[in-house]
């Protein structure tokens, strides 16, 4: 059961870590921010459905295990 929360709060950790560092380019501006914004949203985007498909998968084996 530890290893299931292990994997949740990493996943999230770095959705959040790939938000804090789109908000922050933006925050910022500039020539980094123009060439980079829409790449790191797409990271996040990415990065959100991988975590969301972890969330699911890890809730279904939970249920067949019980």
């Amino acid at each position: 059961m530890a290893a299931d929360k292990f994997i949740l709060i990493a996943a999230l950790g770095i959705v959040a870590a790939i938000l804090f560092w789109g908000v922050i380019t933006m925050a910022r501006g500039g020539e980094y921010n123009v060439k980079n914004s829409n790449r790191i949203m797409r990271y996040r985007i990415v990065f959100q459905a991988v975590a969301l498909a972890l969330i699911l998968i890890l809730m279904w084996f939970r249920q067949a295990s019980s």
